[in-house]
């Protein structure tokens, strides 16, 4: 009797053979074309094709250019997955490195200055790093990557400039949050940012610098568009040439000398839209005696031109506090373009919503056009 056919074998052939009919019909694609399907796949998938056929085998390795991306997913205790990989990869495809995204922990923290090295030498456009644990000093070779147009760091130490820096040309967006610099470190943040003409987006969220005395620095930037500052401290930023701002968030800062508020303000001349959180801060003069937010105080802070072309104030978190009641007056009496005003309470309230609105109602408006809405409590 002849033997049974094995009908799963034959299938799986079929398979196998139908997959490679595949790969070879994909592989007759014009470069273009293969580098186009390439481009959109992971890198490890991308180097996954190798095992298609052998004409797929070193595909990969001649792609134009590589967007790496290696976020942390919980396993390999915490390991970014693929990691490892990486110099493997560099090593192999010469390409350049478009973006390069990695959230790192542990020994891989340590191996940061090779890989910025090359990512330097690759002209790598889009850096992101996040340090979860460890929190190191950055190596000073990220200054090295010119060609940056942006640049996102989060939970690192900042070093200093190295001799002989320039600039970053082409940087576009600035995002630094958790990061740390040195005493003096405000200078060289001044630097980065004057020395970027083309940055339009910068978020600046828990900058410390250190040093026992707060100096003043200037954020000047002509072609910024959105701003973010979200800190617990005044630093001393003052805002300067902003001609193109567009929109800005602030999350308040805590013992805010009213001169130095007052500064800030002027800076925002160009803003159309307004998010301010938690403004709930007491207000010092330079004696550091607490400042009553009164009448007195809104003229005192008031130039003009100041916020002209504001159109748009979102407020949340907000206590109905006398500091906070003083500043929506402040907006309301002044912004001549506003067109609303949204608030949004917090869980600390010092008076009723109802006697908050109906004081509010009494406040003067300079835009005939301006609402004041009412989103409830903050979520």
């Amino acid at each position: 009797m002849a033997p049974p056919r094995d009908h799963g074998k034959k299938r799986r052939g079929q398979v196998k053979e139908a997959a490679l009919a595949e790969a070879d019909a994909l592989i007759s694609l014009a470069p273009d074309a293969l580098d186009n399907i390439l481009v959109r796949l992971h890198i490890r998938d991308a180097v996954r094709t190798s095992v298609l056929s052998r004409a797929w085998r070193h595909r990969w390795e001649a792609l134009p250019s590589l967007d790496l991306h290696f976020p942390c997913l919980g396993g390999d205790d915490g390991a970014p997955a693929g990691l490892g990989s990486l110099e493997g990869i560099l090593l192999r495809c010469p390409a350049r490195v478009r973006l390069f995204h990695a959230e790192l922990d542990g020994p891989y923290a340590g191996r940061v200055h090779d890989w910025l090295f090359v990512l330097a030498r690759r002209g790598v456009e889009i850096l992101d790093l996040s340090f979860n644990d460890s929190f190191p000093t950055l190596p000073s070779s990220v200054f090295s990557c010119s060609r940056l147009t942006s640049l996102s760091l989060f939970g690192c130490a900042i070093p200093l400039l190295p001799a002989g820096f320039v600039a970053f040309p082409e940087l576009r967006k600035l995002t630094l949050a958790n990061v740390h610099l040195e005493d003096y470190g405000e200078y060289q943040l001044e630097e980065i940012i004057r020395t970027s003409p083309l940055l339009d987006y910068l978020v600046l969220t828990d900058v410390f610098i250190g040093g026992e005395y707060i100096r003043e620095w200037v954020i000047r930037a002509p072609n910024l568009r959105h701003l973010t500052i979200c800190s617990e401290n005044y630093y001393g930023w003052i805002l300067k040439d902003l001609t193109c701002l567009n929109s800005a968030v602030i999350d308040w800062f805590d013992n805010v000398v009213h001169n130095d508020f007052a500064k800030f303000l002027s800076g925002l001349v160009q803003v159309r839209k307004l998010l301010v959180v938690s403004f709930n801060a007491p207000i010092y003069d330079k004696e550091e005696q607490k400042f009553e937010a009164n009448g007195e105080f809104q003229n005192a802070l008031w130039t003009d031109g100041m916020c002209a072309n504001l159109q748009v104030v979102q407020m949340t978190g907000i206590n109905w506090r006398r500091n906070e009641m003083c500043f929506i007056e402040l907006i309301l009496s002044k912004a001549r373009l506003l067109r609303a005003l949204c608030i949004s309470y917090g869980g600390n309230v010092v008076m009723s919503s109802e006697d908050a609105i109906n004081e509010l109602l009494t406040y003067k408006r300079a835009s005939a056009e301006a609402q004041v809405l009412f989103k409830g409590r903050e979520t």
